[in-house]
């Protein structure tokens, strides 16, 4: 006797096989609410992980293989993985926070539609690095948006989106852990929708949004004449599990993993200026106010309570 139909809302979820590329966080929770619902994943596609990065997410390919799900980490799409793909079947395809754009000949392989989970209010924040660049740009909202996929990165149609709020005190992480749940709502709300054929669709004006590219090294130097706030928001984007923002202290790098805003002006005071160690942290002027710097790095040694650690740099001033 065969098992009866997997159903939601009258919807038989069994219908629709699902094709997976996934990875990180988002790419888990997304993929447990799937199975949750017993949607049938005929293959996970992920990546592995890189040693240079700071690991701290759940693993897609673990979560794949518990529920002896095919896995593969291919990323180059020639003539031998398409046709592995075409015999999967897939009725729909599904990008939960998958690293590289899918092809074209890839999209085109599921008649119910190809779905990229995306980790903003599109059109705002296209690209890379979503959560990142609102908290350096000092949104107070984000979410997350689940849209058709197209050759353009996330340019197609929106079928949901789900929005929450960004504090003051919101880190990259923080915020990440905010949009988990609603990612995964958005899956639970919606799949029913799609394998039915009555998901909505609305498309994006993407004159009106954003797009932001991939974050370098680089990009996480302070320039000590940008405002306190602005220095104080890319700290908080940055810390860790990222690379951390940095300044220059006596040719090493100092790396800040966390500061608070200081007084609103420093009359006189050159950027990048110490000016006073208290137990709130270690005061530097920058081109509007000040920031107190808490916890620091540097180079080759451990982090350290900034006032401890800069004490034995006496009048020093950070590039």
């Amino acid at each position: 006797m065969n098992p009866p139909p997997v159903t939601a809302g009258g919807v038989d979820l069994g219908a629709a096989p699902c094709l997976l590329f996934a990875y990180h966080e988002i790419g888990y929770v997304c993929m447990r609410e799937l199975l949750a619902m017993g949607a049938p994943i005929v293959a996970l596609y992920t990546h592995p992980d890189r040693p240079d990065e700071e690991v701290w997410w759940s693993s897609c390919a673990d979560l794949a293989a518990r529920h002896r799900i095919p896995v593969f980490f291919d990323e180059h799409w020639g003539a031998a993985e398409l046709e592995r793909l075409r015999s999967l079947r897939p009725a729909i395809i599904y990008s939960f926070y998958y690293r590289n754009l899918l092809p074209e000949e890839v999209l085109r392989l599921a008649p119910r539609g190809a779905y990229n989970l995306h980790g903003s209010l599109l059109p705002r924040y296209r690209g890379r690095a979503p959560v990142n660049w609102m908290i350096i740009n000092g949104e107070t909202e984000g979410g997350v948006t689940l849209h058709h996929m197209v050759a353009r990165a996330d340019a197609g149609d929106i079928v949901g989106q789900r929005a929450v709020p960004i504090t003051e005190s919101d880190t990259a992480l923080s915020l990440y852990r905010k949009l988990l749940p609603e990612a995964a709502a958005l899956i639970r709300d919606l799949h029913p929708l799609i394998v039915a054929g009555r998901a909505p669709r609305f498309p994006q004006d993407l004159a009106a949004g954003s797009y932001f590219g991939r974050r370098t090294p680089a990009d996480g130097r302070i320039d000590w004449n940008w405002p306190a706030r602005r220095i104080y928001n890319l700290v908080r984007a940055l810390t860790h599990p990222y690379p951390g923002a940095f300044a220059m202290l006596d040719g090493r790098r100092l790396l800040v993993w966390s500061a608070r805003l200081g007084r609103d002006a420093a009359p006189g005071a050159a950027p990048g200026a110490i000016l006073d160690a208290s137990p709130e942290g270690l005061e530097v002027a920058t081109g509007a106010g000040t920031l107190l710097l808490e916890d620091v790095q540097l180079d080759g040694e451990p982090a350290a309570p900034a006032p401890t650690l800069l004490a034995k740099y006496p009048g020093a001033r950070l590039d």
